[in-house]
């Protein structure tokens, strides 16, 4: 049986091509995503709620505080891919941060059984008491661990999936093209879990029962995932691509600096000789081409090239050309990753304002009751029937029609879902007008307790479009990145379609504190300040964002249209 090069199995022996990787590696991978995400979402898509009614904070607090926690969550991905590739395998990153989160949760558990571990409740008599001291402390060392715990999670599980395949080969690639699809598919398999039944129970049957839930969930995750411990071939963490990246950024200002400083002197202090191949500068250059043999650096982003001599100013800037060309993949990408925030920073509203929007409409179909943060049914039921057909319908006819193995590519997917969250941005903005205009005429504008006589499946409409891009852009980041990427920074590359969730919701903090202190005054109220949601001028903050969405697809299409993909001989221009 031949080896699989660089990758070894659970118990750290080469990992053999007949009897580890492959689809049935992976369907463990798809296994444990569609518990991992019921275990964070059951709670990241209510927790708005619970924050303001069992922990007695304002609206745009419980929005700031949940976007900092998903946001914080997402972003310690960069951190989960940058262990996968530096010091352990994606397999132990995984179980680690299975750990952690599941530990997190126990305490969320304990708090929320615990009255006396919570504010007080009140009522006409007793005012709210926001929650604090030790109290809030244990809140957030929970909610944090659980962010940590998520973190690492999505730092590796994708590229251990991703990782399975043998992307030598066709079949390989699209196999592995496939399992991504069918990651968000899984991705949304587990919120759709969360968020009807789980969400069902937090609201009904009481927290302390949703935060079990979630537990079990985590805990029968690692379960699983252990019981493909067999089939797995894990990559051999390599040097840390953090050190890489900045060797090769000092290397190459150092040198250029140096060359720049000796040639100046060589000008003003000596003259210049007859043969100009005999100056010092032009030995370096040929000491670089003799140093690289047969390969040459390529054009692209050429300011980097200087970082290989072999005559490095100290030992530990020895940068060979691919960790150089490593470089340059990643510097290439991080535009394009910069562009997708927005998208995400509009995705935020999902577990904020448009729950708080929901709570006050009507959420009754028929005889049954559905809680305000069921709503990501909808995108996630359109996501699951969408994920299959984008697979086995579009992509085929994609690649006969094109002639080409990507068939859409991973650019103009990402594109497509730019295109659908500026939609969705519209349509935020006309159904939250309609919302306003029922709760004036109804004239209950002032008491955000009375549900306002209107369905709340307008909302669900914005729900619809965002969770499409959240297909198209998630989906065609992760393959894009993992592909795109270097072999030895996958995983650190792959985590940055994470980091982008993150600091999308982080960035919706941002614009909300800032809309916030510009409208503010003190004549006129801030669009998004105040205990009553009725009050707040969202659709303006809708539009707002529609507008930055449309900028921000502008800026993307500058980059992607001039983006080559590896392999395609672009980066020699």
């Amino acid at each position: 049986m031949s080896t699989w090069e660089g990758y070894v199995d659970w118990r750290n022996k080469p990992a053999l091509r007949d009897r580890h990787g492959g689809m049935l590696a992976a369907s463990f991978v798809l296994a444990v995503e569609i518990l991992e995400n019921l275990a964070y979402l059951a709670n990241a898509s209510n927790l708005v709620l619970y924050l303001k009614k069992y922990m007695h904070m304002s609206p745009s607090k419980c929005a700031n505080n949940v976007t900092n926690f998903m946001g914080t969550a997402f972003l310690l991905a960069l951190l989960g891919g940058f262990l996968s590739d530096a010091f352990f395998t994606t397999y132990h990153v995984y179980l680690i941060s299975a750990v952690i989160e599941f530990l997190g949760l126990i305490i969320l558990t304990i708090q929320a059984r615990e009255p006396s571990l919570k504010p007080q409740l009140c009522d006409q008599d007793t005012p709210c008491q926001e929650v604090s001291g030790g109290k809030a402390a244990m809140l957030f060392v929970g909610l944090y661990l659980v962010a940590l715990g998520v973190g690492g999670i999505k730092g590796s599980l994708p590229t251990h999936g991703g990782e399975q395949f043998d992307e030598t080969t066709p079949s390989g690639r699209k196999e592995r093209s496939t399992f991504f699809n069918y990651f968000v598919f899984c991705l949304s398999c587990g919120a759709l879990i969360a968020v009807t039944f789980v969400v069902w129970i937090e609201d009904n049957k009481g927290w302390q029962w949703g935060f079990t839930i979630s537990t079990i969930s985590i805990f029968v995750s690692i379960l699983v995932f252990l019981a493909g411990s067999t089939t797995y071939k894990n990559k051999i963490p390599s040097e840390s691509p953090l050190t890489t990246i900045l060797k090769v950024l000092v290397a190459s200002l150092l040198n250029s600096c140096m060359y720049k400083n000796f040639s100046k002197t060589t000008v003003n202090m000596v003259s210049i000789p007859s043969n100009p191949h005999s100056s010092r500068v032009e030995s370096e250059e040929e000491d670089i081409k003799a140093s690289i043999g047969t390969e040459t650096p390529t054009k692209h982003l050429k300011f980097l090239n200087k970082a290989i001599t072999n005559k490095p100013i100290h030992s530990s800037l020895n940068c060979t050309i691919q960790q150089v060309e490593d470089v340059k993949v990643i510097l290439k990408v991080l535009p394009l990753f910069a562009c997708t925030i927005i998208v995400n920073c509009c995705l935020a509203q999902l577990s904020t304002f448009s729950v708080e929007q929901a709570a006050t409409m009507n959420t009754k179909l028929g005889s049954l009751k559905v809680p305000p943060a069921s709503l990501p049914i909808f995108p996630v039921v359109f996501i699951m029937i969408l994920a299959p057909i984008y697979d086995h319908l579009i992509i085929p006819y994609a690649r006969k029609t094109t002639k080409s193995e990507m068939g859409i590519t991973h650019l103009q997917r990402i594109g497509f879902g730019l295109v659908l969250s500026i939609v969705s941005m519209v349509v935020a903005a006309l159904v939250e007008t309609k919302r306003k205009t029922v709760a004036i005429n109804s004239g209950i504008l002032d008491d955000a307790t009375k549900p306002l006589p209107i369905s709340f499946l307008w909302i669900a409409l914005q729900y619809l479009f965002l969770g499409s891009a959240d297909l198209f852009t998630l989906a065609g980041l992760l393959e894009f990145f993992f592909s795109e990427a270097p072999i030895r920074m996958r995983s650190l590359a792959t985590s940055l379609s994470f980091a982008s969730l993150a600091m999308g919701y982080y960035l919706s903090s941002v614009i909300v504190s800032v809309v916030n202190n510009v409208t503010g005054s003190s004549t006129h109220r801030s669009w998004l300040s105040g205990t009553n949601i009725n009050h707040y001028h969202l659709e303006r903050f809708y539009y707002l964002m529609c507008v930055l969405s449309g900028l921000n697809f502008l800026h993307y299409m500058y980059w992607a249209i001039r983006y080559k993909y590896r392999g395609t001989g672009g980066t020699n221009e």
